[in-house]
């Protein structure tokens, strides 16, 4: 059988975008008799092997994958020779490693890398100087492709001259559309699972408790909001570094009651972390390059109020399918998330809007098939 060994530079500990883009290709080359190797920084937890229990696919430890260490190379030469893959594909690691001269070297045939990283605030978009290009271009010269998950990815890949500007695609990143269902039930289960009151409206966050999040505009937000509806409950869904700082600041501010941490979540959908949520947000300072949850968002038929930064635009159509705010202007935050929590019928109307988005746009299975295409595998 030919085989694919994808790396991921992330822990499996959840069923995030990453997991589920994982299952679905792996699903798909089943159907076509390949078999798939996933590489993960540590184990799945029990889980998520669960959820990736598929018989084609087979894991493999791959730690400190994201730097490109002389370890990480060795440990991915003995994958490459046990699996003997005819594809390498790469996540979540630096752009600058020679990963793919080593494959290349052991017979691989084709390697891939995706640039799923979001830019610094304010990043602007410039050709790299002629030294950076050359040394790029010597170190990814065996790359067949590397794959974008935005268009505001591809512009900045291709505007550095890193490489030619045919070696890039744009493929959107994607939800499962099979796993969104209606269930009244599970939104219920959530509320009562972190005591969050029936009569108070939810608005929900997913993102890593850090800085470039927004969390912090999420939580001024919050406070404005509160000033004039109190029957409000405020959800961060996620953990950072950051979360023992910003809930100091919730009781600063006098909002702790209206705030939830529900930490980590093992599966957002399944837990009903969308189905709960009346309004979910996005508050995002760095440049975002695609915004995975907005779209898992917009799957569940919600309405998103986010920052109109990176590629976040892609997913909104603002005042159609959610609203689009600048970067730290908390008062249009708090202006939106009033609105559409005091008018049931927009929220309604934005949801189906951005539902019909994402079957659009953003369907997985549609996304992963265009890959599978651009291995020109049949």
């Amino acid at each position: 059988m030919s085989t694919l060994v994808s790396v991921f530079g992330v822990a499996p500990r959840r069923i995030g975008g990453t997991e589920t883009f994982a299952r679905e290709l792996s699903l798909q080359l089943g159907e076509r008799g390949w078999q798939s190797v996933l590489c993960f920084l540590s184990e799945p937890t029990a889980e998520v092997r669960r959820f990736l229990d598929l018989p084609n696919i087979s894991f493999e430890v791959l730690a400190d994958s994201t730097d490109g260490s002389r370890a990480a190379r060795a440990d991915l030469a003995r994958i490459v020779r046990q699996h003997r893959p005819e594809i390498l594909h790469l996540h979540f690691v630096s752009f600058l490693n020679f990963y793919s001269w080593g494959a290349r070297l052991r017979s691989v045939k084709q390697v891939f890398f995706t640039d799923h990283h979001s830019r610094p605030a304010g990043y602007v978009r410039s050709r790299a100087p002629f030294w950076k290009r050359a040394a790029a271009r010597l170190i990814n010269q065996p790359l067949n492709k590397v794959i974008c998950v935005s268009n505001y990815g591809y512009e900045c890949m291709a505007s550095l001259g890193l490489l030619p500007r045919n070696r890039f695609e744009m493929i959107y990143n994607g939800v499962d559309l099979a796993r969104v269902k209606a269930d009244p039930r599970v939104a219920t289960e959530f509320r009562q699972r972190y005591s969050i009151p029936a009569e108070r409206a939810i608005v929900t966050q997913v993102s890593w408790i850090i800085p470039e999040k927004g969390i912090a505009d999420f939580l001024e937000a919050a406070r404005l909001v509160l000033r004039q509806n109190r029957n409000v409950q405020f959800v961060l869904v996620g953990d950072g570094a950051n979360r023992e700082q910003y809930m100091k600041d919730t009781v600063a501010m006098g909002i702790e009651d209206h705030i939830t941490w529900t930490g980590m979540v093992d599966d957002p959908f399944g837990e009903g972390v969308f189905h709960a949520a009346d309004v979910v947000c996005q508050f995002s300072r760095w440049e975002e390059v695609f915004g995975w949850m907005i779209a898992e968002a917009m799957a569940h038929g919600k309405p998103v109020v986010a920052t109109r930064v990176g590629g976040i635009p892609e997913l909104i159509t603002d005042s159609v399918s959610g609203h689009l705010v600048d970067r730290g202007d908390t008062s249009a935050m708090s202006d939106r998330i009033l609105s559409l929590l005091g008018d049931p019928e927009l929220r309604a109307r934005m949801g189906e809007a951005g539902r019909e988005t994402v079957s659009n746009k953003f369907d997985l299975r549609k996304n992963v098939a265009q890959l599978i295409a651009s291995y020109g595998v049949s």
